[in-house]
């Protein structure tokens, strides 16, 4: 894999071509390498590193917003009981979908390079969870996390795993078979559904009150103590890198000026345009994927076989190294359940994003393995203790 550059306005592009290897000295990608090489760099993630993952972004290489209708706003959400109802009818429909999205290469390239020792944090804006999955572990949620709900009377915080058992309780026929929808949800984690009468919104357990995702909504500000952490963690980084993101809004373009104003080199890879293209230092407008595992690759870390490569093996797996993905099932189609934990030979099954593991050093040949809320069992540990996952 290599990287050809061009020249387009003040900003230098890059397009990953198929070779042998990529230079270190091919500019902006040989750019990228070297700032990494020194480490301490921040990395800061938007919708587009997720693409891969089956998560659609809200603007694309084209530039032009995804999003079918408005995104809810705070106020809209705390001042209309029907509002509310909308927002957790298409949430619920999309949850599925998001909890069904495993991390890719990209995130798992970040994750590798955290390990080794050369990210020292991320900022996402995501709040999909796919880079804590892949086993990121400084991980500051800008945006705040699907995964959880907040009561917004006595501000407990609950996993959306539980709410969303809930919801299916209260609401059996709100399936996506029953309702006849296409599976495609939106940045937002929603699906595009116009019809939402009759379904029923639940409250907080412990106090009756409204709920509402962990997440900021538009019309909501990011809390201050988490602005104030990203910006001290910007200020003693070496470099920011800047992964899938327009930077169309301002609560992720200001870390890439405010290390700008500090003379902190920024390269951004994104494909399309950003508000922050002038101020990088590089450009590399790409796949993230295919950018960021050859960017892994400079430094020998090894990602492991996509689900793919796996399963054309008879639907099994034995032996696999850390980080390495865990697929389930047969053909070219099969699903990622898993990635191999970071900090020990055992298995993480993480499809929801909740690692399932025996205690270390009780792992033993012959133990099953569970994934997902309801303990689905996917595989068994092999009689050497390495992974076999069973189609």
């Amino acid at each position: 894999m290599a990287v050809t550059p061009w020249q387009h306005g003040g900003v230098m592009h890059a397009e990953l071509a198929q070779a042998e290897g990529v230079g270190s000295n091919t500019q902006p990608f040989g750019l990228l390498v070297e700032l990494v090489r020194t480490g301490n760099v921040t990395v800061l993630s938007g919708a587009g590193l997720s693409t891969e993952s089956g998560i659609p972004d809200y603007r694309g290489p084209s530039g032009q917003a995804r999003r079918t209708g408005q995104p809810m706003t705070y106020q809209e959400f705390t001042g209309s009981e029907r509002a509310r109802q909308r927002y957790w009818a298409r949430s619920h429909l999309g949850w599925r979908h998001v909890t069904g999205a495993s991390p890719n290469a990209g995130h798992l390239a970040v994750a590798a390079l955290e390990r080794a020792g050369l990210v020292r944090g991320v900022i996402t804006q995501n709040v999909d969870g796919l880079h804590q999955a892949a086993g990121a572990a400084s991980v500051t949620e800008l945006h705040g996390s699907l995964h959880r709900v907040t009561c917004l009377s006595c501000w407990s915080r609950s996993a959306r795993a539980e709410l969303d058992q809930r919801l299916r309780s209260a609401n059996p026929a709100w399936t996506d078979a029953l309702l006849g929808l296409e599976p495609a949800v939106n940045p937002d984690g929603d699906v595009a559904l116009e019809e939402t009468g009759g379904f029923t919104v639940v409250d907080c357990l412990a106090c009756g009150g409204l709920l509402k995702p962990d997440v900021v909504f538009f019309g909501e500000n990011v809390p201050k103590a988490r602005v104030e952490e990203c910006f001290a963690l910007v200020s003693a980084s070496s470099a920011l890198v800047v992964l899938g993101s327009s930077l169309t809004v301002m609560s992720g373009l200001r870390y890439v000026r405010h290390a700008a104003t500090l003379g902190i080199p920024v390269v951004i890879v994104n494909q399309g345009a950003t508000r922050g293209d002038e101020l990088a230092a590089g450009k590399i407008d790409a796949p993230l994927g295919s950018t960021l595992a050859g960017l892994a690759g400079q430094f020998g870390l090894v990602l492991g076989l996509v689900a793919e490569e796996l399963a054309q093996g008879g639907g099994g797996l034995r032996g696999a190294f850390l980080g390495e993905e865990v697929a389930a099932g047969q053909g070219a189609a099969a699903h990622v359940v898993g990635v191999l934990a970071p900090d020990r030979g055992d298995v993480a099954v993480v499809p929801a994003h909740e690692a399932v593991l025996a205690p270390e050093g009780e792992q033993r040949g012959g133990d099953l393995l569970a994934a997902g809320h309801g303990g689905v069992i996917v595989g068994q540990v092999g009689a050497d203790g390495r992974a076999v996952v069973l189609a």
